[in-house]
């Protein structure tokens, strides 16, 4: 860091609080009282209320040599409003805890605010409060989401039914990709620190890795078409490991086709330029934060032709286990290689 930066020695605590607040706006009627107190205060009246909390770690969740700031700020909302939705809810809130080494100086701090500002607007949250604190071993973000539905609108992982489809949204395995792009160019610039690093054409892949979206458009969807998902997870950790947690927590077995499960060209031919099986980049890449879930059979009609949705498989008994159907017409069981923080 450029040490003639402002410290944020300079302006304490409270100052740093009040210049990365200044310009927040209260967009809910039910956040009765949001920064500048102990505690929160939310009326929600009817409606449940849904929280979640995530925490990005550097050197663990992601590396400063290729990661923006404010791409950081961002994403860090985006994989929290993500469970917020796996549950069909509607995110409203968040909460921003911070905890930074003396490296990073205020104007670092303001860019990874930026970014956390950037996607409560865009996803519509209000800011109501958190914590900032040193951390000598270098930057970690927590957020905690805060939602809202009905109480009959609520959807858990445990609620798959045989003969159920299995859905999801979006394109897997382009996260995993985009991160290999990343460390390989850094890899060549640790090797020659002249070399400039060669993204181009990635573009896609790159941003579902530094930049993921939440998928409230497709509750939206969900709720226009009047479907309500039997069950429901979003992808972090790889299709795989969601699908295995779905059927797990349902007490029921599956069959996951392989030729369903939907590839972006992108991800499938950069895949092959490192030598992995696309199908391996989804099924256990992570960090795409689509959505995993059942449906009725009888909404089938509903769902078929949309392009924001896949159907990839179906629900069976406990019995049959969670296999996957390859291209090749194999049933080999599922086994969940994705990201274990504890491995």
């Amino acid at each position: 860091m450029d040490k003639n930066l402002n410290a944020i020695s300079t302006i304490g605590e409270f100052g740093l609080i009040d210049k990365l607040t200044k310009d927040i706006t209260i967009n809910h009627k039910s956040t009765s009282k949001g920064i500048g107190d102990d505690a929160a205060v939310i009326n929600k009246g009817k409606l449940e209320t849904v929280l979640s909390t995530d925490m990005l770690i550097e050197g663990v969740h992601f590396d400063m040599v290729f990661t923006p700031l404010k791409h950081l700020g961002y994403k860090a909302v985006a994989v929290n409003v993500s469970d917020i939705c796996a549950m069909n809810a509607t995110p409203t809130q968040l909460l921003v805890s911070i905890g930074m080494s003396s490296k990073y100086s205020l104007e670092a701090i303001e860019e990874i605010y930026d970014g956390i500002k950037h996607a409560a607007k865009i996803y519509k949250l209000d800011i109501i409060g958190g914590d900032i604190t040193t951390n000598p071993a270098g930057l970690a973000i927590s957020i905690t989401a805060i939602g809202e539905a009905e109480k009959k609108d609520i959807v858990y992982r445990s609620g798959a039914k045989e003969n159920d489809l299995i859905v999801v949204s979006g394109d897997l395995g382009g996260a995993y990709m985009g991160l290999n792009i990343l460390k390989r160019e850094k890899e060549v610039w640790n090797s020659n620190p002249t070399i400039q690093p060669d993204l181009s054409g990635n573009d896609y892949i790159l941003e579902r890795q530094l930049k993921p979206e939440a998928r409230i458009d497709v509750i939206k969807l969900l709720n226009e078409l009047k479907i309500k998902p039997t069950s429901m997870i979003d992808i972090s950790d790889g299709l795989a490991s969601e699908l295995i947690h779905l059927c797990k927590q349902s007490k029921k077995g599956c069959q996951l086709f392989e030729d369903k499960i939907p590839i972006d060209p992108t991800t499938h031919k950069t895949a092959l330029e490192f030598n992995i099986n696309p199908t391996t980049c989804a099924l256990n890449g992570g960090e795409d934060y689509e959505l995993l879930f059942t449906v009725d059979l009888k909404d089938y009609d509903k769902i078929k032709t949309n392009p924001n949705l896949s159907v990839i498989g179906h629900i069976n008994n406990a019995e049959s286990g969670t296999n996957l159907i390859t291209n090749g017409g194999n049933s080999t069981p599922l086994t969940a290689q994705g990201w274990d923080h504890f491995s």
